[in-house]
């Protein structure tokens, strides 16, 4: 028998985390709603502005300038005040790199993005999850009694990722306010464009009344703008923070094509609020016949559902499956699905009237 070969020593809460999960690909006749993925092609514009970046034997601008320069414009800031990476979820490992290691705290909702643990980990710090309240909303006085003299960073995750709700601007504004002005605060805003609900926390106009330079609000292209497969997010906030981040990020990461893509999807805002517009009401109905079906499905501000599964999570989970729809199950938790085509919705809720309990 040949010996097991000698590893090199990797850290201990290292070799213990998980990969993370990617949502499971579809077969041709089923349909994907595992990913929170926009199911509209890409907006006007934006293939012919990849194919025109396609000097793909250079390297591209670093710092993404243009794209910077665009955005700043948007939120009425400097571009020194905007972050681009790959995704808003290596922004967000950009500043827990930056302000977290061994022995300091990082402070979550738990459920929440399924990443965030393993992005602590991967600093070195502790995670400190605060359980969701009853209707699967940050308990954020929970969250800021959670705050010790050891925590660095605080995630708010609004919309909630997997559970949908948001959270509202003047329960932010208090939380802020609680927490101490040498802890970041990351306000994860990844689904913000498809929000209905006029009382959510939203970040340009956080920084703008509430100007605190702890505040760092981060948002993404993978979503509503559908650039999920070419990685741009971005945050917005103070210089100095940002520039903490992106000491730590991996150079040369954003691709010129996913700078062109986000820059021509922001030239289509008409036709991506035509859309955004479309898979809300899309989602409202969604929620509406789930609920008409036996499902105690919370507010939905994002373009997903949540089904609040427990223990039966994987065997629901496996009844969509069988019927040709690809879900995100959190065994324990629940199952989250996203708001894919119209021809879906039938089928999503003939499988969770079957499987609600009565």
């Amino acid at each position: 028998m040949s010996e097991e070969p000698v590893l090199p020593r990797i850290r201990p809460e290292i070799a213990a985390l998980p990969a993370y999960r990617q949502g499971r690909q579809a077969s041709p006749d089923a349909f994907k709603l595992s990913s929170n993925e926009n199911p509209f092609e890409p907006l006007p514009g934006v293939l012919e502005a990849v194919v025109a970046a396609g000097a793909f034997n250079r390297y591209p601008d670093a710092t993404a300038a243009r794209l910077r320069e665009r955005l700043a414009a948007r939120y009425g800031v400097s571009p020194d005040e905007v972050h681009v990476g790959a995704g808003s979820v290596s922004v967000l490992a950009q500043l827990l790199l930056a302000t977290s290691g061994p022995g300091d705290e990082v402070v979550y909702a738990w459920r929440s993005f399924e990443a965030y643990p393993s992005l602590v980990a991967v600093a070195g710090a502790k995670s400190v999850q605060v359980p969701l309240t009853a209707d699967s909303r940050h308990d954020l006085p929970a969250m800021a009694a959670a705050v010790t003299e050891r925590t660095r960073l605080v995630i708010v995750c609004s919309p909630n990722n997997p559970t949908g709700p948001t959270v509202g601007y003047d329960e932010f504004a208090a939380f802020v306010d609680a927490v101490p002005r040498d802890v970041l605060v990351v306000l994860d805003e990844a689904y913000a464009e498809f929000v209905t609900d006029l009382d959510s926390v939203e970040g340009s106009r956080v920084r703008a009344v509430l100007n605190r330079p702890n505040v760092v609000v981060l948002r993404t292209f993978s979503k509503a703008y559908g650039l999920a497969g070419l990685r741009i997010g971005y945050a917005i906030g103070h210089t100095g923070v940002l520039d903490a981040a992106r000491s730590t990020a991996i150079p040369l990461s954003v691709t010129a094509a996913g700078e062109a893509a986000a820059i021509a999807s922001l030239d289509a805002e008409s036709e991506l609020l035509h859309r955004v517009k479309v898979i809300a009401e899309r989602r409202d109905r969604l929620v509406h016949r789930l609920r008409e079906a036996g499902w105690d499905v919370p507010d939905a501000q994002g373009n997903f559902v949540w089904l609040a599964a427990g223990d039966r999570t994987v065997e629901v989970a496996a009844a969509f499956e069988e019927a040709g729809l690809i879900v995100r199950p959190f065994p324990g938790d629940g199952i989250r699905i996203s708001i894919g085509e119209e021809e879906s919705l039938d089928r999503v809720v003939e499988v969770a009237a079957a499987t609600a309990v009565r």
